[in-house]
């Protein structure tokens, strides 16, 4: 991996709202590496998921915690890292349902960390680092090169 990365850190307050900020940053940086409006709409919402999680669950919505986003450029990839003051998700998270959601037989929640795996090409949930837990996101210009 190349140790000179082109990064970009952001650091937002765990306030609702403040993650479009992450969504317009990380679709900047994708605009300029050059990948199809698609792609970018799908970096936006996985940003935009990733960014909710730390603000709800890793910060419980404390605005005196921020959470950090790292984005950084590596060749045709573009990382993105979520980190916030939380444990991290549990072990073993749960696949939803789908079904009993869209039957309104379960809550529409819970479906984050499902959509975020569906929409860029590799994802990791670190808990507990010293620096805190994160989600690392990496989405690519070509998909299945690695």
């Amino acid at each position: 991996m190349d140790e000179h990365k082109n990064s970009i850190e952001l650091r937002l307050p765990s306030r609702l709202g403040y993650e479009k900020v992450a969504m317009d940053t990380a679709a900047s940086v994708a605009r300029l590496m050059g990948f199809a409006p698609d792609r970018i709409e799908d970096l936006k919402t996985a940003v935009s998921e990733a960014c909710i999680n730390a603000m709800e669950h890793g910060n419980n919505l404390n605005e005196m915690l921020s959470v950090s986003i790292i984005l950084s450029i590596a060749g045709d990839s573009l990382e993105v890292k979520v980190v916030d003051n939380g444990e991290g998700p549990k072990e073993h998270a749960v696949r939803p349902d789908i079904d009993k959601k869209m039957h309104e037989e379960e809550g529409a929640r819970g479906m984050g960390m499902f959509l975020i795996e569906s929409l860029v090409d590799e994802v990791e949930w670190v808990r507990s680092t010293p620096e805190g837990s994160y989600a690392r996101m990496i989405i690519r210009l070509h998909p299945g090169n690695n």
